[in-house]
């Protein structure tokens, strides 16, 4: 039986969540327009495609070897 290796690298979850939010704000707006809910959509996405460089992959493995 083979065992899957477990991702550590949590990074694409951010890009996951900003479009969650992005969505769930979207569904306010579309009250109002199409284009809002399209807009916020593109928004999450391009938030969470921004921020995702900026976490580090293996903060720990990093503080181990700097010692």
């Amino acid at each position: 039986m083979k065992t899957k290796k477990k991702n550590k690298d949590k990074s694409s979850w951010i890009t996951g969540g900003t479009t969650m939010m992005g969505l769930g704000v979207g569904f306010i707006l579309l009250k109002y327009s199409v284009m809002y809910f399209l807009a916020a959509l593109l928004i999450g996405i391009a938030v969470g495609l921004v921020i995702t460089p900026f976490i580090p992959v293996n903060k720990f493995n990093k503080s181990a070897k700097q010692s």
